[in-house]
């Protein structure tokens, strides 16, 4: 697979300024646009619809759903939809759901994990245009087809962490979503995890383009710490830094206390051809899409074109 460069829309943001947002991030040259999924915000099947119809060319990936927050007979219904309107151009990802949000809607499952591989299973074999019965643990279906399949079936993408999940999804998945912050090492650790030949992996990461290394730095610092918490052990551990920032950010202000070496490590910041650098080296270790994204509070077109002066770039 080509490497690819993709841009994030804010979750924070009101439906109403998506379509312009991602003609943006097309008329910039740029090969994907993700949009986020998570309680209580705009719906992914609603927002997705909502960009695929506002473009023309470029992937728009679902980053991502919650495995437990529809029938998944139903969660092929509609991307079954999605992919058939827009052949060739959605990603759809699933995760487990963060269990305090499932838990809020009574959808946390007995066992989080057989819920994730047994949805994706069969996602993956409706789209496929099979005639599905199964008994699981959480899924059950008694004869289950769809009447339009599409065809070509998406690509079906993971947002999982751990060591088990990220060997569900090199079972059931074609890649997994690492979230911000994701560096060569802990994409190379997944890699490692996971095992599986040909499954793809997409990078988060926030973008701070900024001539000034150290105003770089400074803009993206609140961004790096709030990404970084009690769960950020599996993208942390591999990094020579990573055991004392986890002990950091068990105290209060970590933005304050991120050494400046390590805002560089955790972001895409900086000069364009250290951004530039950065970009491939994800790459190199093994990484097919790096999506940048804009930071909190700040114009998100100026990020946008920043992503695109980035892509040019990474074509000379």
């Amino acid at each position: 697979m080509d490497s690819r460069l993709g841009v994030r829309i804010p979750r924070e943001l009101p439906a109403a300024r998506l379509a312009g947002l991602a003609r943006r991030a097309e008329q910039e040259g740029l090969d994907e646009v993700w949009i986020v999924e998570d309680c209580f915000y705009a719906g992914g099947i609603a927002t997705a619809a909502t960009v695929l119809a506002a473009t023309e060319r470029i992937t728009l990936g679902i980053g991502i759903m919650p495995a437990v927050a529809r029938n998944p007979a139903i969660a092929a219904m509609e991307i079954a939809a999605l992919a058939e309107l827009h052949p060739g151009r959605l990603i759809a990802g699933f995760g487990h759901g963060v269990p305090s949000w499932m838990r809020q809607i009574d959808a946390w499952p007995p066992s989080a994990l057989a819920a994730f591989e047994e949805t994706l299973t069969v996602v993956r074999r409706l789209l496929a245009g099979e005639r599905v019965s199964f008994e699981g643990k959480h899924v059950r279906l008694d004869g289950v087809e769809l009447e339009f399949p599409p065809a070509v079936p998406p690509r079906l993408i993971a947002g999982v962490r751990g060591p088990k999940s990220l060997a569900a999804a090199g079972r059931v998945a074609d890649g997994t979503l690492l979230a911000e912050p994701a560096t060569p090492e802990y994409v190379r650790a997944t890699r490692e995890l996971i095992g599986v030949e040909g499954h793809s992996i997409t990078a988060y990461n926030w973008l701070a383009l900024d001539d000034d290394p150290d105003r770089a730095r400074e803009r993206a610092r609140s961004d790096v710490a709030s990404a970084i918490g009690p769960n950020s052990g599996p993208a942390l551990e591999p990094l020579d830094f990573g055991a004392e920032l986890l002990a950091e950010a068990a105290g209060d202000d970590l933005a304050v206390r991120l050494r400046p070496e390590w805002i560089d490590r955790l972001s895409v910041s900086g000069p364009l051809d250290r951004c530039v650098e950065q970009i491939r080296a994800l790459y190199a270790a093994g990484t097919e899409s790096v999506v940048l994204l804009p930071l909190l509070g700040e114009p998100e077109e100026e990020s946008f074109a920043a992503a695109g002066r980035i892509a040019a770039e990474l074509r000379r």
